[in-house]
Order: structure tokens, then sequence, then C-alpha cells
């Protein structure tokens, strides 16, 4: 008891996700059907993370096959890896200590993979100049923009630090601003016009800040999570000259940037659109920028690797992100080196490009026919209105929830989008999230599903969500 008087008042304040029950849930049924207790379905679809091989996408071969040689080097003694293999897995041994993926990196991360990050990011960028000391490879991207705010969060102020943030936005950092001891400033999106964001409305979101806290950041991401919409560079530009105006520090959370399949649409990065921008924008604009081995085609989600490049920071502020990150010593290496492969995969002509090139161009069609297809099917639903999915591995389709069902909800004290998720799971053994979680306007609900799986699997997740919302619907008419 003593202990709970002590804790951190900001932490407390961080909520359980109504997720969290879903999940407990999740796994009791997957216990009875391995118990052989008789339900509608003989298997669990489990799409309510961002994680391409728990939804049964394939490790990328040439990934897993350099991976094992660092982890076993006697491999590359042998002929059974391609010869391009062990030499990547060989030179990236070399850039280790000890020549060991065992060994600790420099804060920072290896040498070699700073390096190669800024190179990525100069050719992602059409040229602009990047520097490996502007960069930190950390476990994960959410991690390093955790210590970011960190930096930037003074729990102690008064008045309190304000974010902005999307709605709908990444849960994990909502919670994590809350954790901090800051406010949560949101700015809706637009979902009547594929989820834009309307510069009025962060006008209104920093106005509703007034006698509550400072905005001292805004928090952009961009693929969206769980949205899906993907920024043009006009808006990117009315974005910049907003935080440049109202001198806030701009977070670009781009960790969905290989995953844009929109007609039309293209990622832009918000380093190389504010660098377009010309001074003083681009001399004067605070920005960190993130990226993940997690997300994308690759999704080695479990290997904990993403970078942040930090740019235009004071050096003092450096030294101080210096220290911070240095307090958990290295990100893990061999999540380093496959950073290195996904920034520098095979090229034509070696001889891993044919089967690499085969199997991304894989993921990449499935993608687009199941984007499609959740468009027209859930579209085709009464009651579902889902926007086009520009980028991102998720769809956010709004669904209404009648009148009955809501009273219902509150009597269990649930919200409606999770007495929603909650039933589809008890009927069909789909497991999605509640749109509550991420943020929505008042009056409109929402669940979140992972679109990044093989065919077959979500044409059968859309065939159970059909047949569940029809008998749910007329169940509560």
């Amino acid at each position: 008891m003593y202990v709970m008087h002590e804790i951190c008042s900001s932490v407390k304040n961080m909520k359980q996700l109504d997720f969290s029950v879903l999940v407990r849930r999740a796994n009791q049924i997957k216990e009875e059907l391995k118990q052989g207790v008789k339900k509608p379905y003989r298997e669990l679809i489990d799409v309510s993370w961002g994680d391409p091989h728990r939804t049964g996408v394939k490790p990328l071969s040439f990934v897993r096959q350099v991976l094992a040689g660092c982890l076993y080097p006697q491999l590359l003694e042998s002929n059974r890896l391609k010869v391009d293999v062990r030499q990547r897995a060989q030179r990236l041994l070399e850039t280790c200590a000890g020549g060991s993926v065992g060994s600790y990196s420099d804060t920072a991360g290896l040498t070699q993979t700073l390096k190669k990050v800024s190179e990525f990011i100069t050719r992602r960028d059409g040229g602009v100049p990047s520097h490996p000391d502007s960069i930190y490879i950390s476990p994960g991207s959410q991690w390093s923009l955790t210590n970011i705010l960190n930096i930037l969060v003074n729990p102690e102020a008064s008045p309190k630090t304000g974010v902005l943030v999307p709605a709908p936005s990444h849960c994990v950092t909502t919670q994590s601003i809350l954790g901090l001891g800051a406010e949560v400033l949101p700015y809706y999106l637009t979902e009547e016009q594929g989820w834009a964001l309307q510069v009025e409305e962060l006008q209104r979101a920093f106005d509703s800040a007034k006698g509550v806290c400072k905005p001292f950041a805004l928090y952009i991401i961009n693929p969206g999570n769980p949205a899906g919409g993907v920024q043009s560079r006009k808006s990117m530009q009315e974005v910049i000259k907003f935080v440049s105006e109202k001198k806030l520090f701009l977070l670009a959370d781009e960790v969905y940037q290989e995953c844009v399949y929109g007609e039309n649409v293209e990622f832009l990065s918000y380093k190389r659109v504010l660098a377009e921008m010309g001074p003083p924008l681009s001399e004067t604009v605070e920005l960190a920028s993130f990226h993940s081995a997690s997300k994308g085609l690759i999704g080695e989600c479990g290997l904990r690797t993403g970078y942040v490049e930090l740019v235009n920071l004071d050096p003092s502020v450096l030294k101080l992100l210096d220290n911070l990150f240095s307090t958990n010593s290295c990100a893990p290496v061999l999540g380093q080196l496959t950073l290195d492969l996904m920034i520098n995969p095979p090229q034509p002509g070696d001889p891993s490009y044919p089967l690499f090139y085969e199997e991304t161009q894989r993921i990449r069609t499935t993608l687009i026919q199941n984007v499609r297809q959740v468009f027209e099917v859930v579209n085709s639903l009464p009651g579902f209105s889902c926007q086009p999915v520009e980028g991102g591995v998720f769809a956010f389709p709004r669904v209404y929830i009648p009148p009955k069902a809501i009273q219902k909800a509150k009597e269990v004290g649930m919200e409606p989008d999770t007495f929603y998720c909650v039933r589809l799971l008890e009927e069909t053994g789909v497991l999605a999230r509640p749109g509550s979680e991420f943020g929505q306007k008042d009056g409109t609900h929402h669940i979140r599903f992972c679109i990044m799986t093989p065919q077959h699997i979500m044409e059968e997740l859309l065939r159970r969500l059909s047949i569940f919302h029809t008998k749910f619907m007329k169940e509560f008419s």
C-alpha cells in the first residue's frame, strides 16, 4: 500500500486499455479451442496488431538467412547459403565488437549502421543531406519517441506541457504522453475527406490549451495509424508553417512510409518537405522523424529496432538526449543489423534478388488486393463506412451501432465499439480493436483491423464480419 501512495500521479492517470479485456478473452478462447470446446469457428483470427508475421505473412528469406549467419557464423563456412548472404553476414559481423551480435554497440548504434541509415535517408529524400551524428538507433521507434517526449515534457511545469495529437492516433503514444505528466490536445482528422488533416483544426486544438497547458509539440503520423491517410505536400507545408508560427516541436512518426498504395499518392518525409521549403523554415523548425524495422514489408516487430533523426536541435539538447539514450546502453544489436538489411536490400544481379523480389512483390500485391476487398465488402454492409486506405497497414471503418446496443454496452460498463468487438470475438473468433482506444469524435464508433494478412485470411475475416454484422444489426434493431 505504501508503494501505491508513492507512485507518480501521472502514471496512475494512465488508463487500462479496453483492449486488454479482449486479449484476455482471446487467450481463453485459444485454450478452449485446444481443449476441443465446440465453437462456430475452428481458429481465432487475430488482426488486432500491426504485426504481419502474427497474421501469417512469411518473413523475408534474405533477412532471416543473413541473421542466421550472424547468429551462427559456422553457417558461413558452408555453401548452404547463397554467396551474397554469406558476404553480407560476414560484413555485418565485422561491424560488431568482437565479431559477435552478443556484444554491446555504442549508445547511438553501430557506427556502420548509422552511416547506412544516413545514406538511406539522403537517397529517400532526393539528396537532402543526412548526418550519422543526428541519428539514434533505438529498441523500436516508440522507445525513442518516448525519450524525446521525456526531454520536452516537464512534469513539474505550471502550466503543464501540452502535446497536439491526432484523433484517431496510436494509443500507445497517447498513453506515454499522459504517463510523462503532459496534457493530450486532440486534433480531429476529417474522416469524410479521407482522414485529412486540416490546419484550422490544429488551430482549434491549440486554442483549447488556454488556461489548461502550454502547447510544446505537435505529433504527426504519416502514413496514418489507424486511419490510413497519406499527407500531400501542400498539407505538410501547412503543418510546417503552423509549427513555426506557434514555436512547436514537430514529431513525425513515419514508420509506415514503405506502405503506400493509394492512387496518385506518394510518401514524402517531413524532413524533405522542410528542406525544400528553404530558409528560414528549413533552418529553424525543430523536427524528430521516426522509422522502424517493425513495419513495412520486413515486418520484424519482435526484433525491436527503429531510429530517430533529429533536425535543427540545439547542441545542448542533443547532449541531454545522448545522456538519456545512454541509460539503455544500446538497441539490440541483432535488431540493428535487421535495420541495415531493411534499408539495403538485395539489388538486381545479386543471387538473392530474384527470391527477394518475388516475396516482396507478393506482399505488395496482397496488400493492394486486401485494400480493395476491404473497401468493397465493408462499404456494402449496412451501417458501415470505410474511407479508402491510402497507406499504413490498418482499416479503420466507421460502424453505426444501434441505440439498443449502445444501451446494452452501458449496462455492462463498456464503450459501444468495445461491446461490438467483444461480441465479434465471441461469435466469430475475430480479434479486432475498438476505435474508442484511438480517439474519435463523439457519437461515432469504429473498429481497427490489420490488412497486412495473407489473402485467404482476409477473405475469411470479411466473411465472418459480414455474417456477424448482419446478425448484430438485426438483434438490436
